[in-house]
């Protein structure tokens, strides 16, 4: 595996792999706790949180239509059937800047389909919140349709509470794909009050998110902050995290009328996509 950047300030741990360009582990040094489960990074997935880019989840069919044009996306190592979470997760990124407190990470990317970027990855230490800025920039001759996010896995157990409100969600369908949109929230997947929810499998996306998650836990609150609409939840039975994914779309958004929250970019434009975890 690359070497691990170990960053820290007087609040916060963190340690980044340039593989992926995933943080590793991040932990509070006011609570001695975890934010994010740790991991080795052995694997696509196995950290803490990594990046989704030039999209994120998944487009059913593997494709999209684009001014009349059929997209077909690459084939994933990761996934069978998707171009799941784009490519950035699984790929080494350069290395172009680093100090105790932030790293800055590069990645070049060019695929048939017309993805073709250059992407920039922030890792900032500000007080007690990790800052995370993604920028990428369109490289291709024609126009291409964009979007992504960040895929956290909070640390999280009984004892812990999920708050955030939405207007409604996408209850899962088969392969993982959403199904009608809903305002009506089971309780289990209704967190506008804050609880656990149950301990069972949950993979869907939100709309209507006010860009802001609340994770109670007994002496530590981990707070998400992003500027977009779209929140996806997955959780497993039995493991001691969740994952609360702010994304630019929602699930199979290309194949969705109006394409919601995807961007088209035109050659040499960017597009740009911020976060924060903050820890009291």
């Amino acid at each position: 595996m690359t070497d691990k950047l170990c960053l820290e300030n007087a609040h916060l741990r963190m340690s980044v792999s340039p593989q992926g360009g995933c943080v590793l582990s991040l932990d509070s040094l006011d609570h001695q706790q975890p934010v994010l489960r740790a991991g080795e990074g052995t694997s696509p997935g196995d950290c803490g949180l990594f990046p989704m880019l030039p999209l994120a989840n998944r487009v059913e069919g593997n494709g999209f239509t684009l001014h009349g044009r059929g997209i077909q996306l690459p084939e994933s190592p990761a996934d069978a059937q998707f171009f799941l979470h784009g490519d950035g997760w699984l790929v080494p990124w350069q290395i172009a800047e680093q100090s105790h407190e932030h790293c800055i990470l590069h990645l070049r990317q060019r695929h048939a389909c017309g993805f073709d970027y250059q992407a920039e990855l922030v890792y900032r230490l500000q007080g007690n919140a990790l800052e995370i800025e993604l920028t990428l920039t369109h490289l291709g001759e024609h126009p291409m349709l964009y979007g992504g996010g960040v895929h956290p896995f909070f640390h999280f157990t009984p004892q812990s509470r999920i708050q955030f409100a939405a207007s409604g969600y996408w209850p899962e369908g088969p392969s993982h794909l959403p199904l009608a949109w809903t305002a009506d929230l089971p309780a289990a997947a209704d967190f506008s009050e804050a609880q656990y929810g149950a301990p069972d499998w949950l993979n869907v996306c939100y709309s209507g998110w006010n860009g802001r998650a609340t994770i109670l836990h007994e002496q530590m609150t981990v707070t998400l902050c992003a500027p977009t609409n779209w929140l996806m939840l997955f959780r497993m039975p039995d493991e001691p995290f969740v994952c609360l994914e702010p994304q630019s779309h929602p699930v199979n958004a290309h194949r969705m009328p109006g394409q919601p929250g995807v961007v088209l970019l035109m050659p040499k434009e960017t597009w740009r996509f911020s976060t924060s975890i903050l820890v009291n």
